[in-house]
């Protein structure tokens, strides 16, 4: 059975996938927060340097893997509404492959050529 012109177990594959990255993705933020220390707001210059750029690179890493799995869940929304699979920008299939490689693409290969000179046509003004 075809949805979107793919099949069940591509369907199927493509959700453990989501699955499995997105509990890996939130072990990592776990680990991250664990390994996380907030240092004390006292010392020299070059101490509060240090204990700022830390802290601001935790929380970008964090942001990071919160938008990945954010990524993660509409693609599986998007599993149980039966849009997945289905480029954004051009309502075409999305490749296999390509799912295969990123299960939580929105855009075929030519979908993202298509956004990708948009946003440099834009880019200019």
């Amino acid at each position: 059975m075809k949805r979107n012109g793919l099949s069940e177990d591509v369907i199927m594959e493509c959700k453990k996938r989501l699955l499995v990255l997105k509990q890996d993705l939130m072990n990592r933020i776990r680990l991250s927060a664990q390994n996380f220390v907030e240092t004390e707001k006292t010392g020299d210059e070059i101490d509060l340097t240090v204990a700022q750029l830390e802290e601001n690179s935790f929380l970008i890493n964090q942001e990071r893997l919160r938008f990945q799995i954010l990524e993660i869940e509409y693609a599986l929304g998007r599993i149980e509404t039966g849009q997945f699979g289905i480029c954004e920008e051009t309502e075409e299939p999305i490749e296999v492959d390509r799912l295969y490689a990123i299960p939580w693409t929105r855009l075929s290969i030519e979908g993202a050529e298509i956004r990708e000179a948009m946003s440099r046509k834009y880019a200019r003004y």
